[in-house]
């Protein structure tokens, strides 16, 4: 026990502790001191006495050893008239200049959130002190680093702030050069008690730690300093400098820490507990960086999230697919904490793998079917070049035996042959393209001649049923990115039903219209039209349901994969009865490109 001036000069008892601290070379350094009035006149404190943390104050240990000129610059512009504002800004920039070289329990708790002491230590000072009283706090840092007697205290009460109630800053310099020290006096700012502030801190923890869903949190700030700068420079295409400055990702990769982590978390990734997650974050996207990159971009474009799928490799060694999830930090929030979540998708990408591999098989063997259906056109579309083939050749034969050959027209004729075999191949290659099982293939593709191929496949049909073909193909339609394999085999699919839909009229026009557009919407569209019954209305709303057909021998598959396979480019399908008579059918794909 101790005896204790007050500002107001009057003498008390203090019980005092005192913590003697020492340089990194191991001689003391300077001596801590932590008081409180004295209970009782005499009474010796026991040995596990301490000082409650709501009587304590939030002690700061700051480095603005590499701000003397930005000091330097403050104390001469405060002897300058109308330099208000620019005596502000400036004791802001020192604040922002000032580093954490440690700080005590208490102010861990109050300002530090879930980061700690070890990742609060060398961080900007701005990056935990209230934005109301940065200029205040850059003042009295100034006050202290030029004040004559080097042990001479500075102190201010500032505004309620949130944190604490009517707070009470003091600074004095340290005894090492470029140092002050901070102490911050005040009641807690709110009705409730600390220790029901702390339960409900604990609570919320525990909440967290017993999500189902692995959480990390991140501390960003410093990458969100440098976003600021480059901003400044007057990039906007952030993807582009990326491209340009890789080595920006790397940084990120490998400064960028984690501050928490909680048990679903050390599960995911099968660490033994939360510190072997407590890193810079580069280690989550070793298998796919480019995730990383799109994370940055989020952030530097002013996002409120960002998600996507990517990958994730565990600590022994395993590749897991995983849905990541970002949530950015406000703007103007003091503290830049990202959120990263991720789950485990890699059974159901399994899984929709498998389906996406059913559907491919169902869709392949639809298309073999198809072909059986057009077994008659096919052989006669190749009969055709075939037998040209054959009357050419035997032609150029008679000219070649005469006394006098006619090399001229043998030439022609060779010509034709070459032409017709051309075509002949290019039949069987199309025929081979509809049998082929492979996956599907996204390529630059032009909804005409998708139509114009599809129509060859079925002309024999039209032609021996004496069904005519009105169309009306837009100009100058753009390509868009899509399997042209598929697509060919909706338009089949959709042809053969309209002929066999004629067909089945038995009287009347026997007409099938076929037209292309562009939507006012940008898309590609398809129409197709025949003079046919129609569809009953009672069928119009299960038309593409699986295994549901009106014809006697039908499968009830052709249009159920015509619509999975339009749904898989994005576009939709429908079916309706036209006001003139005969059913209708409309797909509308968006136009991707390349």
């Amino acid at each position: 026990m101790v005896s204790r001036r007050t500002p107001s000069g009057i003498h008390i008892a203090v019980d005092i502790r005192q913590y003697v601290r020492f340089a990194q070379d191991g001689t003391p350094r300077d001596v801590i001191e932590y008081g409180r009035q004295s209970l009782s006149d005499g009474a010796v404190p026991g040995a596990d006495w301490h000082i409650p943390d709501r009587l304590m104050a939030a002690s700061w240990e700051i480095d603005v050893s590499a701000s003397e000129a930005l000091i330097a610059q403050i104390a001469r512009l405060r002897g300058e008239a109308d330099a208000e504002a620019q005596l502000n800004a400036r004791h802001n920039d020192l604040v922002k200049a000032a580093r954490i070289i440690n700080v005590n329990e208490r102010t861990m708790r109050l300002v530090g959130g879930n980061r700690g002491r070890d990742l609060m230590i060398g961080q900007p000072v701005a990056g935990f002190w209230p934005l109301e009283s940065r200029a205040t706090l850059g003042e009295l840092i100034v006050d202290a680093m030029t004040g004559k007697t080097e042990d001479a205290t500075y102190r201010r009460q500032l505004p309620s702030d949130g944190i604490l109630r009517d707070p009470l800053v003091t600074v004095w310099r340290a005894e090492t050069p470029g140092r002050i020290y901070a102490a911050v006096n005040g009641a807690v700012d709110d009705d409730r008690s600390y220790v029901y502030l702390r339960a409900s801190e604990a609570r919320y923890r525990k909440l967290v730690h017993h999500m189902p869903i692995a959480l990390w949190q991140v501390d960003a700030s410093h990458m969100g300093r440098i976003y600021n700068d480059i901003r400044a420079t007057g990039v906007t295409d952030f993807g582009a400098y990326l491209d340009e400055h890789p080595e920006l990702v790397e940084l990120a990769a490998t400064t960028v820490q984690i501050t928490d982590v909680n048990r679903a978390a050390v599960q995911l990734l099968g660490g033994s507990s939360a510190l072997d997650l407590m890193r810079p974050v580069g280690y989550l996207f070793t298998v796919n960086r480019s995730s990383l990159r799109n994370v940055m971009i989020g952030r530097f474009n002013g996002q409120t999230s960002h998600e996507e799928i990517t990958k994730i490799e565990t600590f022994d060694g395993r590749v897991l697919d995983v849905r990541m999830s970002v949530t950015y930090p406000k703007v103007l929030a003091e503290l830049d904490v990202t959120i990263f979540s991720f789950e485990d998708v890699t059974d159901r990408m399994s899984m929709e793998a498998e389906i996406r591999q059913l559907q491919a098989d169902f869709t392949h063997a639809a298309r073999i079917s198809t072909l059986g259906e057009l077994t008659t056109s096919i052989a006669h579309e190749i009969n055709q070049p075939l037998a040209a083939i054959v009357t050419n050749a035997e032609t150029s034969l008679r000219w070649l035996s005469r006394d006098d050959p006619n090399v001229e027209k043998v030439k022609a004729l060779t010509a034709r042959i070459a032409a017709s075999g051309r075509r002949a191949s290019d039949i069987v290659q199309h025929i081979r393209g509809m049998a082929s099982k492979r996956q599907p293939e996204r390529v630059a593709t032009d909804l005409n001649e998708i139509v114009q191929e599809s129509l060859i496949f079925i002309r024999h049909e039209i032609e021996s049923q004496s069904i005519g073909i009105t169309t009306d193909l837009a100009r100058a339609l753009p390509n868009t990115m899509a399997d042209r394999i598929q697509l060919q085999q909706v338009v089949v699919n959709l042809l053969i039903n309209s002929v066999q839909a004629v067909e089945a009229q038995g009287t009347g026009t026997r007409e099938i219209y076929i037209g292309t557009s562009l939507t006012e919407s940008g898309a590609l569209a398809f129409t197709l039209r025949d003079t046919g019954p129609g569809i009953s209305p009672d069928d119009l709303d299960r038309i593409f349901e699986g295994f549901f057909t009106t014809k006697e021998a039908g499968m009830g598959i052709g249009l159920a994969i015509c619509q999975s396979i339009i749904s898989e480019h994005g576009g939709v399908i429908a079916a309706s009865n036209h006001p003139d008579g005969g059913a209708q059918f409309r797909f509308e794909i968006p136009v991707e490109t390349p």
